[in-house]
Order: C-alpha cells, then sequence, then structure tokens
C-alpha cells in the first residue's frame, strides 16, 4: 500500500473520531465530569413516581403542556445547581413573553436531605425562576427517574458535609414531554434563551 493511501486512511480515521466527538458532546457526554452519552432521542425521559416541594405526588405527566427544562441537582450544591437555576431565570427572562411557556422542574439527587421542605426553602431564593417544581422521593424512586434520564449521581465523602458528584447538564422537553435538547453546563443565558426559542419556533 502506498504512503498517500496510508495518510488518506488515518484522515478519515481521525475524521470518524471527531464526529463521534461532536455528536458525544451534542448528546450531553461532554457537559461535565461522569455525563453519560445519551442513546437515541426518544430513550431520554421515561414515566416516574416522585413528590414535589409541598409533598404532593407526581409523575412524568407534570411535563405535559409547556415546554421544561429538567435539571438534576441538589440544594446542598455549593455552585454548579445555583448558577445553573440563576442561567435558567435569567435566560427564561430574555424570552419574553414566550418565557411564561417554561416550566423548570429541578429533580433531588439527595433524597437523604432533600425533603420537601428543604426543597421549598431552596427553591424560594428571589435568583431561581419563580415556577420550580422540585421533585424529590425515595432513593430508589431517585434512581428510576435517574436511570430514564441517563443521569450519573455519586455520594460523595461521610458525615452531614458530604456531597453528592452529579451529571451537569439540564435536558429541554417539549410539550409532549419528550426529550428536545441538551442544554450544556455553562450555556450563557443569552445562548441557553436562544437554542431554546429555536426549538420553541420549530415545534
Amino acid at each position: 500500500m502506498s504512503k498517500r493511501s496510508l495518510i488518506l486512511i488515518a484522515l478519515v480515521a481521525v475524521l470518524g473520531l471527531a464526529l463521534g466527538a461532536g455528536l458525544f458532546w451534542q448528546m450531553g457526554g461532554g457537559a461535565g465530569a461522569g455525563d453519560g452519552a445519551q442513546t437515541a432521542q426518544g430513550d431520554v425521559g421515561g414515566p416516574f413516581q416522585l413528590v414535589d416541594q409541598d409533598g404532593r405526588p407526581v409523575d412524568e405527566s407534570v411535563l405535559e403542556g409547556q415546554w421544561n427544562i429538567v435539571f438534576f441537582g441538589f440544594t446542598y450544591c455549593p455552585d454548579i445547581c445555583p448558577s445553573t437555576l440563576q442561567a435558567i431565570n435569567v435566560a427564561k427572562q430574555q424570552l419574553g413573553p414566550r418565557g411564561d411557556e417554561l416550566q423548570t422542574v429541578f429533580i433531588s439527587v439527595d433524597p437523604e436531605r432533600d425533603t420537601p421542605e428543604q426543597l421549598k426553602t431552596y427553591l424560594s431564593l428571589d435568583a431561581f425562576p419563580d415556577n420550580v417544581i422540585g421533585l424529590t422521593g425515595t432513593p430508589e424512586q431517585v434512581a428510576q427517574v435517574a436511570k430514564a434520564y441517563y443521569v450519573y449521581y455519586r455520594k460523595s465523602g461521610e458525615g452531614p458535609d458530604y456531597t453528592v458528584d452529579h451529571s451537569t447538564a439540564a435536558y429541554l422537553m417539549d410539550p409532549q414531554g419528550r426529550f428536545n435538547r441538551v442544554l450544556a453546563f455553562g450555556l450563557a443565558p443569552d445562548e441557553m434563551a436562544r437554542l431554546i426559542r429555536t426549538a420553541m419556533q420549530e415545534g
């Protein structure tokens, strides 16, 4: 085989890896430490049984009828969770009247500490969106919904001050409760608003 043929084969291989890496990032695999690659679009999300910050039972039907950003985190999170919720709040404001069509659903990956009362206190902060639905449940219920969204989380440390390592991407879901796209951690609010507006316009 000629040297030129070998070079062409190598270039094709490199391009293939680059395209694969780009798809992996787009589907959330590069959104943060511990994030896993998503499978087909229709596979993200699914049935769940949790309770909201008022102690009321909630299932996947909470996602129907409006656009939703679904984000997994915990109330004792020192940085990723509050900064993401703040960015969502600003993006929602930048959407103007269409911001009223956007609901935020915050699902705790720390059911040991995140009681409904704790969620209600945390999510009432002025810097967060005003219509956040906080969800928690038993460890088994949280594990089920995390699996449905391909979310990684793991308790880190011992004692009352432990933390939780978790995926950082948020999920934009359409008014039928179907996955639309990943909103990667660190998006500027204006870019987040642009992506959401585009999704809304495309229907």
